[in-house]
């Protein structure tokens, strides 16, 4: 058990310290466009990624900006079970995150989409259809980043094979973009 300790430590600061801190800087820049832009961002995760999509939502809706009167436009859409089960059950679980985009997405918004295999259905076609909005997707990756990671604009892939060590990964990834986003918020004078 102790090996398994040290070894789950010792990947996950490899993973940390092999981080593409442009990529983050990037993902950072293009939520700061989208929040003086005052677009909508929307992000969401199945499973442990729809408690880090959930999570980022709060963090970043309340730590990124205080100011009362600008805060972000950000919204989960894995946060909402009576909206997720209803239009699971009378669409398919595959458009539970596109119908939601229907309702609320406008041209030019950003959809953060998580996904430790880049595969699951409803995430793949929420991407083509903020792509097919002309919004901007971004992308946190596990194992080869799947099909999500060629539908992205910004990808970032931590090429683990192991779930848990993916989502303790994003997670540390969305606390990092929202320490990220308030320094250079502050450092730009917004």
């Amino acid at each position: 058990m102790i090996q398994t300790i040290t070894n789950y430590t010792r990947d996950i600061v490899r993973f940390c310290e092999s981080l593409n801190a442009s990529s983050v800087e990037e993902v950072c820049r293009l939520l700061l466009d989208a929040y003086r832009g005052k677009k909508r961002i929307f992000v969401a995760g199945n499973g442990g990624s729809a408690g880090t999509a959930n999570h980022f939502c709060c963090d970043f809706g309340k730590n990124a900006v205080k100011s009362e009167n600008d805060r972000p436009k950000i919204l989960s859409l894995s946060a909402n079970i009576e909206v997720v089960t209803a239009l699971g059950n009378d669409f398919c679980y595959g458009d539970i995150f596109t119908e939601q985009l229907k309702n609320l997405m406008e041209d030019g918004d950003v959809v953060l989409l998580i996904s430790a295999s880049g595969n699951s259905e409803n995430i793949v076609r929420a991407a083509r259809y903020a792509r097919a909005r002309h919004g901007r997707v971004i992308a946190f990756t596990g194992f080869d980043g799947g099909k999500l990671g060629t539908l992205s604009d910004i990808e970032i892939n931590l090429p683990s094979a192991s779930y848990e060590q993916i989502e303790d990964l994003h997670m540390i990834l969305c606390h990092m973009i929202v320490c990220c986003f308030k320094s250079m918020r502050l450092g730009d004078g917004v």
